[in-house]
């Protein structure tokens, strides 16, 4: 077994303290190669910012669990050689067993996600327990979920939004134990978070989404004041990454995210942590379409 603390990482749990405390939220990046890596390394020494480097099951089992250990040891002395020592937390993002968990952490990941939203409440309750249990005898921090985000995740499709129900969440949280709750108030997973029929259309004809359910948000905060929460879905989806891929002969339709003025609402609350996957995705397939069109001659 590998501690993360051997890497020079961090678990979640002071990070989402100062943050709460400081109102403001910390980023969580989904990566799947190098090249966006270092980009996230970059721009948080630049910014002095924490980071959350998340990893889908997905992108784990591409990665391969060594070679992705070792790239986290090295975003870690990648920061130091920037100039700007910043904590660095490896994640698991959307664990669905007990065992993936398990494995994430003897391989030196120090915050797993384990999602069991797609559950009866009660199993739910006990996968994440279990979780908890095995995973604080290591002091890796725990992300439970209750609702359901629409979209894509991992080949997993759900095709609509099943709210967080605030009557749950205090029960949820102090029967499982865990150290921190991702919640659905209107975010979506991928590049299209809402369709055309639930957007308005401003003066250009670009979707203009709705607002997310803060009204949730406040109720749930009421329940569990101070606890850390978890938005996922949360990429703002660029239009010009959208414009570039279209222009070089990609084909995004109505494609929306989440505005940043409603992510930067959401990190005044109790929200510490905002995931964020599809904007790497979108910046990365817009340049390498650009180059591919504008320079047919590179390999």
């Amino acid at each position: 077994m590998v501690s993360y603390k051997e890497l020079g990482l961090v678990n979640s749990k002071e990070l989402f303290k100062k943050a709460i405390d400081g109102g403001y939220a910390i980023p969580a990046f989904n990566f799947n190669n190098m090249e966006q890596l270092q980009a996230i390394i970059s721009a948080c020494v630049e910014t002095k910012s924490p980071v959350i480097l998340q990893v889908s099951s997905g992108a784990r089992k591409y990665a391969n669990q060594t070679l992705l250990r070792y790239m986290a040891q090295g975003a870690v002395e990648y920061a130091k050689e920037l100039g700007y020592e910043i904590p660095i937390v490896l994640h698991l993002d959307h664990g669905d067993s007990f065992e993936l968990c398990k494995s994430c952490i003897e391989y030196g990941f120090s915050s797993v996600m384990i999602d069991g939203s797609h559950l009866p409440y009660e199993e739910n309750i006990a996968l994440t327990k279990r979780v908890v249990e095995y995973a604080h005898q290591h002091d890796v921090t725990v992300e439970g979920e209750l609702g359901v985000l629409a979209g894509i995740e991992d080949d997993v499709v759900a095709e609509h939004h099943t709210y967080t129900e605030p009557d749950e969440v205090v029960d949820f949280v102090s029967r499982t134990g865990v150290d921190s709750l991702a919640i659905s108030i209107g975010t979506s997973h991928g590049a299209n978070k809402f369709t055309p029929a639930q957007c308005t259309r401003d003066e250009n004809g670009r979707l203009v989404p709705p607002e997310l359910r803060f009204d949730i948000l406040k109720e749930i905060e009421e329940r569990i004041p101070g606890f850390p929460i978890v938005l996922h879905g949360s990429s703002s989806v660029p239009q010009e990454y959208v414009d570039t891929i279209n222009k070089y002969g990609g084909h995004l339709k109505d494609s929306i995210g989440i505005p940043e003025e409603q992510l930067r609402k959401a990190a005044t609350s109790a929200v510490c942590k905002i995931n964020i996957d599809s904007d790497g995705r979108l910046a990365m397939t817009a340049a390498v379409r650009e180059v591919f069109a504008l320079k047919p001659a590179e390999f």
